[in-house]
């Protein structure tokens, strides 16, 4: 493994592996080892010796920091202050049954978002700058400190989301939130799929400002480990704010989820474990390779895609994002083309392959396939950062 310390460093590595034509996986802390596809075999390129928060000013609600920095490293100092990320990032590691520190650059470097992102955006939406050595071995710095007038924001968008196959970052600059003060969370029990379905759209045309709605369907239920949930499927809304202003709009909500099914509400340290385990999808942090995945398309077509898979083959699934983005594991083959076709039935969507056997993983494309103009413009891309294709070659074919 080449863990460089500096960003000199780094890009001396990287000039000499061009050269050589020799092939490097980039990854932060190697939590999401394992996603994707099979490529050529590639030395690890690991960022984990870039580390420590360089700028930090809680009154401007940015921050800096090298992209091996330990997510909890910057959790940490994040909540002496008050503040958070946004996008409330997930952690792989139970679901991908990987050790290791998940860091920042890995963060940004695979998008990775959480329950709030279909209120508060993704990771790329915080990103305000990068730093990266391309695949030339040249640092390039795009972006700022601020969103407007920014020269490069449009590199850093690029950046965000790229599985290391564009250049391997060295240091992120991010905006921050605050912590809300108050949260709580309404579960109305016992609805199927489709009447959850109705009830989150329902919530989310309210002006109470969700911040989370999932459904938890029976079959997992279970898996929760949390003593606040009633008996049965549980359709779980999240308010945030201050604690007057929790306490009126819970109310309010309350009042019309009663139309649905029963409501209850979970007291403080229920709803921050509830929704811990919500991000972490921690139902399928089962220790197998059973094949998982993450579907993400209009939240009023989540259900219909899950009962139109559950008649063809075994399927487990539940719903983040008001049902717009479905967590299904399948219980043999990943039906990778039985899925596809369905999403594209049904009206659309992305099907990103998390977790499978090696076997599958071997022959199944990981990502949704993108469209023949896009995929042109990805690839001319993808030569222009890296001529000689030694970022993580054949494994992580988007942008």
């Amino acid at each position: 493994m080449l863990i460089p310390t500096s960003e000199t460093d780094a890009a001396y590595i990287i000039r000499n592996a061009a050269a050589e034509g020799k092939a490097l996986a980039l990854c932060g802390g190697a939590t999401r080892a394992g996603f994707g596809n099979f490529g050529q075999p590639a030395e690890i390129f690991s960022a984990r010796g870039l580390r420590g928060i360089l700028d930090y000013d809680p009154a401007e609600m940015v921050m800096t920091a090298r992209a091996g920095t330990p997510l909890a490293e910057i959790e940490a100092a994040l909540s002496g202050n008050r503040q958070m990320l946004a996008f409330e990032p997930m952690d792989h590691r139970g679901i991908m049954g990987t050790s290791g520190e998940p860091t920042i650059g890995g963060v940004f470097a695979a998008n990775v978002s959480g329950p709030r992102r279909f209120v508060a955006g993704a990771a790329r939406d915080s990103l305000l700058g990068v730093r990266f050595v391309n695949g030339k071995g040249e640092a390039v710095k795009a972006g700022g400190r601020v969103m407007k007038n920014v020269t490069g924001l449009d590199l850093v968008k690029l950046l965000a989301g790229s599985f290391g196959t564009l250049g391997f970052l060295t240091e992120v600059t991010f905006r921050l939130l605050p912590q809300p003060p108050a949260v709580e969370t309404l579960v109305v029990s016992g609805l199927d799929d489709a009447a959850a379905a109705q009830a989150m759209a329902a919530a989310m045309a309210l002006p109470v400002e969700v911040s989370g709605a999932a459904h938890l369907p029976l079959t997992v239920r279970h898996r929760f480990v949390n003593g606040g949930l009633p008996e049965g499927a549980a359709t779980v809304l999240r308010l945030e704010g201050l604690s007057a202003s929790v306490e009126v709009r819970a109310q309010k909500l309350a009042a019309v989820m009663a139309a649905f099914g029963p409501v209850e509400r979970l007291v403080p340290e229920q709803s921050l474990l509830l929704w811990r385990q919500i991000r972490d999808v921690a139902p399928y942090a089962d220790g197998t390779t059973r094949p998982l995945w993450r579907v993400s398309m209009a939240p009023s077509a989540g259900h219909q895609l899950v009962a139109a898979l559950r008649l063809e083959a075994g399927v487990d699934a539940f719903y983040d994002w008001q049902g717009g983005l479905v967590w299904m594991r399948m219980e043999a083959d990943a039906e990778a083309d039985l899925l596809r076709r369905y999403i594209l039935a049904l009206g659309g969507g992305h099907a990103t392959l998390v977790r499978a056997p090696d076997a599958m993983r071997s022959t199944i494309g990981a990502f949704q396939p993108q469209p023949e103009a896009v995929a042109a413009l990805s690839a001319r891309v993808r030569q222009t950062m890296d001529p000689a294709g030694i970022f993580n070659p054949g494994r992580m074919g988007v942008i």
